[in-house]
Protein backbone atom coordinates (compact mmCIF):
# COMPACT_ATOMS: atom_id res chain seq x y z
CA UNK A 1 0.00 0.00 0.00
CA UNK A 2 2.87 2.57 0.67
CA UNK A 3 4.27 1.89 -2.97
CA UNK A 4 1.55 2.82 -4.36
CA UNK A 5 0.68 6.29 -2.28
CA UNK A 6 1.75 9.47 -4.29
CA UNK A 7 2.07 12.41 -2.44
CA UNK A 8 -0.36 15.03 -3.27
CA UNK A 9 1.84 17.73 -3.63
CA UNK A 10 3.91 15.93 -6.54
CA UNK A 11 0.81 15.46 -8.62
CA UNK A 12 0.48 19.58 -8.38
CA UNK A 13 3.91 20.61 -9.86
CA UNK A 14 3.45 19.00 -12.99
CA UNK A 15 0.18 20.42 -13.40
CA UNK A 16 1.51 23.77 -12.45
CA UNK A 17 4.08 23.90 -14.85
CA UNK A 18 2.27 22.45 -17.53
CA UNK A 19 -0.42 25.80 -17.17
CA UNK A 20 2.90 27.96 -17.08
CA UNK A 21 4.17 26.46 -20.21
CA UNK A 22 0.48 27.12 -21.90
CA UNK A 23 0.48 31.05 -21.62
CA UNK A 24 1.44 32.29 -24.80
CA UNK A 25 5.44 33.98 -25.17
CA UNK A 26 4.06 37.49 -26.24
CA UNK A 27 2.09 37.47 -22.87
CA UNK A 28 5.15 36.56 -21.16
CA UNK A 29 7.81 39.19 -23.03
CA UNK A 30 5.43 42.02 -21.77
CA UNK A 31 6.61 41.74 -18.07
CA UNK A 32 9.61 43.59 -17.58
CA UNK A 33 12.49 41.85 -16.48
CA UNK A 34 14.18 43.58 -13.53
CA UNK A 35 17.82 43.37 -13.16
CA UNK A 36 20.00 41.68 -9.98
CA UNK A 37 20.17 44.23 -7.11
CA UNK A 38 23.01 42.20 -6.22
CA UNK A 39 25.19 42.65 -9.82
CA UNK A 40 23.84 46.70 -9.98
CA UNK A 41 23.98 47.71 -6.13
CA UNK A 42 24.68 51.65 -7.60
CA UNK A 43 21.56 51.30 -10.23
CA UNK A 44 18.24 52.95 -9.31
CA UNK A 45 15.19 50.64 -9.64
CA UNK A 46 13.35 50.29 -12.40
CA UNK A 47 9.84 50.90 -11.67
CA UNK A 48 11.42 54.48 -10.28
CA UNK A 49 12.82 55.28 -13.42
CA UNK A 50 10.52 57.05 -16.04
CA UNK A 51 10.43 55.61 -19.39
CA UNK A 52 12.06 57.13 -22.37
CA UNK A 53 9.33 58.33 -24.86
CA UNK A 54 9.53 57.58 -28.57
CA UNK A 55 8.84 60.35 -31.03
CA UNK A 56 5.83 58.87 -32.15
CA UNK A 57 4.24 59.32 -28.76
CA UNK A 58 5.34 62.90 -28.84
CA UNK A 59 3.60 63.46 -31.95
CA UNK A 60 0.23 65.50 -31.93
CA UNK A 61 -2.69 62.94 -32.64
CA UNK A 62 -5.82 63.71 -33.83
CA UNK A 63 -7.51 61.27 -32.08
CA UNK A 64 -8.94 62.04 -28.30
CA UNK A 65 -5.98 62.03 -25.44
CA UNK A 66 -6.02 58.16 -24.17
CA UNK A 67 -6.12 57.74 -20.61
CA UNK A 68 -2.89 56.67 -18.23
CA UNK A 69 -1.90 52.68 -18.49
CA UNK A 70 -1.42 51.32 -15.65
CA UNK A 71 2.53 50.41 -16.86
CA UNK A 72 3.94 53.92 -16.40
CA UNK A 73 3.16 54.49 -19.97
CA UNK A 74 3.15 58.51 -20.49
CA UNK A 75 0.19 60.50 -21.88
CA UNK A 76 0.03 62.34 -25.17
CA UNK A 77 2.04 65.93 -25.11
CA UNK A 78 0.06 68.84 -25.84
CA UNK A 79 1.22 69.86 -29.95
CA UNK A 80 1.44 73.41 -28.64
CA UNK A 81 4.28 72.34 -26.01
CA UNK A 82 5.94 69.66 -27.59
CA UNK A 83 5.54 70.60 -31.34
CA UNK A 84 7.79 72.77 -33.23
CA UNK A 85 8.49 76.18 -32.37
CA UNK A 86 6.29 78.63 -34.50
CA UNK A 87 7.37 80.75 -37.16
CA UNK A 88 8.00 84.33 -36.21
CA UNK A 89 5.47 87.01 -37.05
CA UNK A 90 5.92 89.20 -39.59
CA UNK A 91 5.97 92.61 -38.56
CA UNK A 92 4.15 95.09 -40.84
CA UNK A 93 5.91 98.68 -39.38
CA UNK A 94 8.52 99.84 -40.97
CA UNK A 95 11.57 101.63 -39.52
CA UNK A 96 10.48 105.14 -39.15
CA UNK A 97 13.22 107.28 -40.97
CA UNK A 98 14.83 110.14 -38.48
CA UNK A 99 14.15 113.33 -39.24
CA UNK A 100 17.09 115.38 -40.80
CA UNK A 101 18.87 117.45 -38.02
CA UNK A 102 19.99 121.51 -39.16
CA UNK A 103 24.01 120.97 -38.92
CA UNK A 104 25.93 124.85 -40.04
CA UNK A 105 28.73 122.69 -41.44
CA UNK A 106 26.94 120.94 -43.93
CA UNK A 107 24.38 122.24 -46.43
CA UNK A 108 21.60 119.14 -47.04
CA UNK A 109 17.97 119.38 -47.91
CA UNK A 110 15.03 118.39 -45.74
CA UNK A 111 15.56 115.21 -46.85
CA UNK A 112 19.05 115.26 -45.78
CA UNK A 113 20.98 115.52 -49.90
CA UNK A 114 23.51 117.59 -50.75
CA UNK A 115 22.49 120.64 -52.28
CA UNK A 116 23.91 120.74 -55.79
CA UNK A 117 26.27 123.18 -57.07
CA UNK A 118 23.54 124.99 -58.83
CA UNK A 119 21.77 126.14 -55.74
CA UNK A 120 24.75 126.90 -53.82
CA UNK A 121 25.04 130.16 -52.14
CA UNK A 122 28.27 130.66 -50.88
CA UNK A 123 28.95 132.76 -48.16
CA UNK A 124 31.16 135.01 -49.75
CA UNK A 125 30.51 135.65 -53.98
CA UNK A 126 33.86 135.80 -55.82
CA UNK A 127 35.51 135.25 -52.71
CA UNK A 128 35.08 138.85 -51.09
CA UNK A 129 31.38 139.80 -51.18
CA UNK A 130 29.70 138.77 -47.87
CA UNK A 131 26.60 136.68 -48.84
CA UNK A 132 25.85 135.67 -44.91
CA UNK A 133 22.47 136.80 -45.27
CA UNK A 134 21.58 134.38 -48.04
CA UNK A 135 20.01 130.51 -47.81
CA UNK A 136 20.48 128.04 -50.72
CA UNK A 137 17.48 126.99 -53.22
CA UNK A 138 15.61 124.41 -51.29
CA UNK A 139 18.35 124.04 -48.26
CA UNK A 140 17.45 123.55 -44.17
CA UNK A 141 18.01 126.77 -42.84
CA UNK A 142 18.88 127.97 -39.47
CA UNK A 143 16.03 128.90 -37.33
CA UNK A 144 14.95 132.86 -37.53
CA UNK A 145 15.42 134.77 -33.89
CA UNK A 146 16.78 137.83 -32.38
CA UNK A 147 19.77 136.17 -31.49
CA UNK A 148 20.36 134.78 -35.13
CA UNK A 149 19.75 138.16 -36.67
CA UNK A 150 21.52 139.86 -34.40
CA UNK A 151 24.79 137.81 -35.01
CA UNK A 152 24.80 137.58 -38.73
CA UNK A 153 23.64 141.77 -39.07
CA UNK A 154 26.57 142.37 -37.08
CA UNK A 155 29.04 139.45 -39.50
CA UNK A 156 28.17 141.25 -42.08
CA UNK A 157 28.11 144.99 -41.44
CA UNK A 158 32.13 145.02 -39.80
CA UNK A 159 33.04 142.82 -42.54
CA UNK A 160 36.67 143.84 -44.15
CA UNK A 161 34.68 144.08 -47.26
CA UNK A 162 31.86 146.11 -45.97
CA UNK A 163 34.22 149.02 -45.30
CA UNK A 164 36.13 148.94 -48.97
CA UNK A 165 32.69 149.25 -50.51
CA UNK A 166 32.24 152.43 -48.04
CA UNK A 167 35.59 153.89 -49.89
CA UNK A 168 34.09 153.04 -53.17
CA UNK A 169 30.63 154.75 -52.33
CA UNK A 170 32.62 157.34 -50.30
CA UNK A 171 34.70 158.61 -53.59
CA UNK A 172 31.62 158.15 -55.84
CA UNK A 173 29.27 160.40 -53.74
CA UNK A 174 31.99 163.28 -53.56
CA UNK A 175 32.98 162.92 -57.00
CA UNK A 176 29.49 163.57 -58.32
CA UNK A 177 29.01 166.26 -55.08
CA UNK A 178 26.12 164.68 -53.60
CA UNK A 179 26.34 167.34 -51.11
CA UNK A 180 27.86 170.34 -51.91
CA UNK A 181 27.20 171.20 -47.81
CA UNK A 182 29.69 168.01 -46.91
CA UNK A 183 32.91 170.40 -49.34
CA UNK A 184 35.23 168.70 -51.25
CA UNK A 185 38.96 167.35 -50.23
CA UNK A 186 40.58 165.31 -47.52
CA UNK A 187 37.70 167.66 -45.38
CA UNK A 188 34.57 166.59 -47.82
CA UNK A 189 36.26 162.90 -47.94
CA UNK A 190 36.43 162.51 -44.14
CA UNK A 191 32.52 164.07 -43.90
CA UNK A 192 31.63 161.84 -45.98
CA UNK A 193 33.20 158.20 -44.68
CA UNK A 194 31.98 158.90 -41.25
CA UNK A 195 28.20 159.90 -42.17
CA UNK A 196 28.36 156.87 -44.79
CA UNK A 197 29.32 154.23 -42.28
CA UNK A 198 26.55 155.44 -40.13
CA UNK A 199 24.46 155.13 -42.52
CA UNK A 200 25.36 151.66 -43.62
CA UNK A 201 25.72 150.63 -40.54
CA UNK A 202 22.49 151.74 -39.32
CA UNK A 203 20.58 150.72 -42.46
CA UNK A 204 22.07 147.23 -41.17
CA UNK A 205 20.69 146.63 -37.74
CA UNK A 206 17.35 148.09 -39.07
CA UNK A 207 16.59 146.00 -41.86
CA UNK A 208 18.58 142.60 -40.73
CA UNK A 209 17.56 143.09 -36.81
CA UNK A 210 15.94 145.27 -34.94
CA UNK A 211 12.63 145.68 -36.84
CA UNK A 212 12.88 141.48 -38.40
CA UNK A 213 13.06 140.40 -34.66
CA UNK A 214 9.75 143.41 -33.82
CA UNK A 215 7.45 142.03 -36.31
CA UNK A 216 9.26 138.21 -36.57
CA UNK A 217 9.90 138.51 -40.25
CA UNK A 218 12.56 136.47 -41.99
CA UNK A 219 14.36 138.86 -43.79
CA UNK A 220 17.21 136.81 -45.33
CA UNK A 221 17.25 136.05 -49.47
CA UNK A 222 16.05 132.72 -50.31
CA UNK A 223 16.25 132.66 -54.11
CA UNK A 224 14.30 130.68 -56.23
CA UNK A 225 17.19 128.60 -58.45
CA UNK A 226 17.72 127.05 -61.71
CA UNK A 227 14.38 125.31 -62.89
CA UNK A 228 12.34 128.79 -63.60
CA UNK A 229 12.50 130.90 -65.94
CA UNK A 230 14.72 133.68 -66.13
CA UNK A 231 11.95 136.30 -66.55
CA UNK A 232 10.18 134.82 -63.42
CA UNK A 233 13.54 134.87 -61.40
CA UNK A 234 13.82 138.86 -62.05
CA UNK A 235 10.60 139.57 -61.33
CA UNK A 236 10.94 137.92 -57.75
CA UNK A 237 14.30 139.33 -57.33
CA UNK A 238 12.51 142.68 -57.41
CA UNK A 239 9.44 141.65 -55.51
CA UNK A 240 11.67 140.91 -52.16
CA UNK A 241 11.67 144.92 -52.02
CA UNK A 242 7.99 144.51 -50.77
CA UNK A 243 7.43 140.73 -49.84
CA UNK A 244 9.35 138.55 -47.10
CA UNK A 245 8.77 136.00 -45.45
CA UNK A 246 7.73 135.35 -41.60
CA UNK A 247 9.04 133.07 -38.66
CA UNK A 248 6.37 130.71 -39.96
CA UNK A 249 7.49 130.77 -43.78
CA UNK A 250 4.21 132.89 -45.04
CA UNK A 251 4.85 135.27 -47.29
CA UNK A 252 3.74 139.01 -46.13
CA UNK A 253 4.44 142.30 -46.96
CA UNK A 254 8.61 143.76 -46.05
CA UNK A 255 7.34 146.15 -43.46
CA UNK A 256 10.94 145.41 -42.07
CA UNK A 257 12.75 145.93 -45.21
CA UNK A 258 10.93 148.94 -46.35
CA UNK A 259 10.58 150.74 -42.77
CA UNK A 260 14.35 150.21 -42.21
CA UNK A 261 15.36 152.54 -44.86
CA UNK A 262 12.89 155.04 -44.14
CA UNK A 263 13.65 154.72 -40.28
CA UNK A 264 17.58 155.06 -41.51
CA UNK A 265 17.03 158.35 -43.97
CA UNK A 266 15.23 159.46 -40.67
CA UNK A 267 17.83 159.13 -37.85
CA UNK A 268 20.80 160.19 -40.44
CA UNK A 269 18.84 163.66 -40.12
CA UNK A 270 20.29 163.72 -36.75
CA UNK A 271 24.33 163.90 -37.86
CA UNK A 272 23.88 165.36 -41.38
CA UNK A 273 23.57 169.02 -42.19
CA UNK A 274 20.74 171.22 -43.01
CA UNK A 275 21.55 171.21 -46.34
CA UNK A 276 21.92 167.48 -46.90
CA UNK A 277 18.33 166.45 -44.83
CA UNK A 278 15.63 167.94 -47.32
CA UNK A 279 12.80 165.81 -48.48
CA UNK A 280 14.24 165.27 -52.12
CA UNK A 281 17.72 164.36 -50.74
CA UNK A 282 16.71 161.64 -48.12
CA UNK A 283 13.81 160.61 -51.18
CA UNK A 284 17.27 160.21 -53.38
CA UNK A 285 18.76 157.86 -51.00
CA UNK A 286 15.70 155.93 -50.14
CA UNK A 287 16.14 155.19 -54.36
CA UNK A 288 19.88 154.56 -54.13
CA UNK A 289 19.52 151.85 -50.93
CA UNK A 290 16.58 150.31 -52.78
CA UNK A 291 18.67 150.25 -56.17
CA UNK A 292 21.67 148.75 -54.56
CA UNK A 293 19.48 145.72 -52.45
CA UNK A 294 17.89 144.84 -56.17
CA UNK A 295 21.17 144.76 -57.94
CA UNK A 296 22.97 142.50 -55.04
CA UNK A 297 19.59 140.60 -54.81
CA UNK A 298 20.08 139.56 -58.70
CA UNK A 299 23.77 138.73 -58.59
CA UNK A 300 22.93 136.61 -54.92
CA UNK A 301 19.63 135.07 -57.30
CA UNK A 302 21.99 134.17 -60.56
CA UNK A 303 25.82 133.33 -59.10
CA UNK A 304 25.28 130.27 -57.96
CA UNK A 305 24.69 129.32 -61.58
CA UNK A 306 27.22 130.85 -63.33
CA UNK A 307 29.52 129.79 -60.62
CA UNK A 308 28.00 125.78 -61.64
CA UNK A 309 28.80 126.58 -64.95
CA UNK A 310 32.30 127.38 -64.92
CA UNK A 311 33.03 125.05 -61.75
CA UNK A 312 31.80 121.95 -63.75
CA UNK A 313 33.44 123.12 -66.81
CA UNK A 314 36.58 123.21 -64.52
CA UNK A 315 36.41 119.72 -63.27
CA UNK A 316 35.70 118.06 -66.46
CA UNK A 317 38.86 119.77 -68.15
CA UNK A 318 40.76 118.02 -65.31
CA UNK A 319 39.12 114.88 -66.01
CA UNK A 320 39.70 115.24 -69.56
CA UNK A 321 43.40 115.83 -68.84
CA UNK A 322 43.35 113.20 -66.09
CA UNK A 323 42.13 110.07 -68.75
CA UNK A 324 44.35 111.62 -71.83
CA UNK A 325 47.69 111.11 -68.96
CA UNK A 326 46.78 107.83 -67.61
CA UNK A 327 46.13 106.48 -71.20
CA UNK A 328 49.25 107.66 -72.75
CA UNK A 329 50.77 105.92 -69.02
CA UNK A 330 49.38 102.54 -70.34
CA UNK A 331 50.36 102.66 -73.90
CA UNK A 332 53.33 100.27 -74.85
CA UNK A 333 56.36 102.56 -75.75
CA UNK A 334 56.74 102.46 -79.62
CA UNK A 335 59.61 100.82 -81.08
CA UNK A 336 61.73 102.68 -84.32
CA UNK A 337 63.06 100.75 -87.19
CA UNK A 338 66.45 101.00 -87.61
Amino acid sequence: MKEFFVPKRRLICPSALALLLAVPLPARAQAPRLPDARSLPDAPSALLTPRATTAAELAPSSSAPEALSVDGDVPPVDASVSGPDPAPQETTDTPQKKPCVYDPTVEVDRNCNPIPLERHEPHRILGFMPNFRSVSAGAMVHPPGWKYSFKITTQQAFDYSAFIFLGLTTISAEGINEHPVLGKGVGGFYAYVWRGFLDKTDGAYMQGWFLPSLLHEDTRYFPLGKGHPIIVRALYVISRQGVTRTYGGRQTPNFAGLGGKVLTQLVSRTYYPTGATSFSVLATKFGYAAMRDVCFTSIREFYPDAAAHFIKRHRRKLAEAAAKAEANASAPPSTSKP
